[in-house]
């Protein structure tokens, strides 16, 4: 069996580009960007930022469209897919991660919702289920318990 998947956590570089197939489809095009930080041979403190081209399609295409700007952040999982064409007699190439499952990222404190995500709104992944994503549940968000007890009897499973 063989394996094709991205996980990705970054910051959009771009607003998202959004067009539509000749099918009516949804498609949303973007970057991300992602750094890390190590230490050089001489000890010093690096960082190195790569830059990833994304792909949403369908309702996906048109949530990320409606909420994301440059600058959000925003946790990808997908899978990288390399397109090619022709132009002026020279052959290109692009590889791109084609989104299956998103979500928004932790809004800056103080941001509120203005420009980002709204808290509990439905992300559509590739296998047409629904979850919902919390701004803020990246960092401390607390889990609400109920109040009464849990009767182990009353799980479904």
């Amino acid at each position: 069996m063989y394996l094709n998947k991205v996980t990705l956590y970054g910051n959009l570089t771009r607003d998202p580009e959004l067009r539509a197939l000749p099918s009516g489809q949804q498609v949303a095009s973007f970057g991300v960007a992602t750094n890390r930080s190590f230490k050089n041979k001489d000890g010093a403190r690096t960082e190195q930022t790569e830059f990833h081209n994304i792909v949403a399609f369908g309702r996906q295409a048109e949530v990320i469209g409606q909420y994301l700007r440059k600058g959000r952040p925003i946790f990808i999982e997908g899978r990288l897919q390399t397109r090619s064409w022709e132009a002026e007699g020279k052959k290109n190439y692009r590889t791109e991660i084609v989104i299956e499952n998103f979500q928004f990222g932790a809004s800056a404190p103080g941001e509120g919702r203005e420009g980002g995500a709204p808290r509990n709104t439905p992300v559509a992944s590739s296998g047409h289920d629904e979850m919902d994503s919390h701004a803020g549940s990246a960092g401390g968000s607390e889990i609400q318990y109920p109040d009464e007890e849990i009767n182990p009897e009353d799980i479904p499973f």
